[in-house]
């Protein structure tokens, strides 16, 4: 078993085992077995990275997530912003302070920019962290892609950028990120003026609720774009701190992810699963 703290490839193997036979509802002894851990060792896996015990979260996989969350817990994003939902509630209790790179500095696509990365472990798999002296400016998933595409993709977004091999330089940012310490998480965001727009009106959105992209573009003012702000949502170049796996379609259907669909439905369904455990 993998040392990551977080144990997500426990918890994609019991997903994974849980989605093959939902119609014969294993039983946590079933589930345990499939992952290769004892019925005791996997509950505590469990409960400690989901706050709920398998069987409950069973619930949520039997469920169908998307339409249930836009039926029950939509974000009018005016309300959110307006209550400083913005500024709280994020996914680990943190303030998100974040800054953005200008217009003029943006459009030179990273030059004379020095981003440093480094791979961590994370709750959902081996993360792909890019840091600047400002901040975080990128983080990826290589659960689904591996590292070898997951750090190409990346690296495009910012082409005239030093990009450097350089963890321990960024390493404070992504501690307060997982909220190991009790420093903000700083963000520092590199994109065109439009996806800024749409990437700060996904930090309105509260873990464990949900939007659409229709509520991006009326919130931003250009009810008219939404496939412009699903572009902009698309190339989110900080996944999970900046939320947008917490966008779906207007028909509740889950939409797309950047880094899998498997790993947009975990984040849903913990996050669902945590709020309700926190009522």
């Amino acid at each position: 078993m993998s040392q990551n703290p977080y144990h997500y490839d426990v918890i994609a193997r019991a997903l994974a085992f849980m989605d093959q036979h939902a119609q014969t509802r294993p039983d946590l002894g079933q589930i345990a077995a499939a992952t290769g851990l004892s019925t005791a060792h996997f509950q505590r896996v469990f409960s400690k990275w989901v706050g709920v015990s398998p069987k409950r979260y069973q619930q949520y996989l039997e469920l169908n997530l998307a339409k249930t969350l836009l039926k029950q817990r939509k974000s009018l994003l005016d309300t959110a912003v307006g209550s400083g939902l913005s500024g709280a509630s994020r996914l680990h209790d943190l303030f998100l302070k974040w800054e953005a790179m200008t217009p003029g500095d943006y459009a030179k696509k990273g030059q004379g920019l020095t981003i440093r990365y480094g791979w961590f472990d994370g709750p959902f798999g081996e993360m792909l962290a890019m840091g600047t002296t400002r901040g975080l400016c990128g983080l990826a998933f290589s659960t689904e892609c591996g590292r070898a595409h997951a750090l190409v993709d990346m690296s495009a977004r910012w082409p005239n950028a030093q990009i450097l091999h350089e963890p321990d330089a960024i390493r404070m940012w992504v501690n307060a990120a997982l909220g190991t310490t009790k420093n903000h998480a700083q963000l520092h965001l590199i994109g065109a003026p439009f996806q800024i727009k749409v990437w700060e009106a996904l930090l309105a959105i509260p873990s464990g609720h949900v939007t659409t992209y229709s509520e991006i573009a009326r919130h931003i003012g250009t009810p008219k774009a939404m496939r412009a702000v699903g572009t902009a949502v698309g190339r989110n170049p900080v996944s999970w701190l900046i939320p947008c796996h917490r966008v779906l379609r207007v028909s509740g259907d889950l939409g797309g992810y950047h880094w899998g669909l498997p790993l947009k439905r975990a984040m849903l369904a913990r996050e669902a699963a945590r709020l309700e455990a926190s009522l």
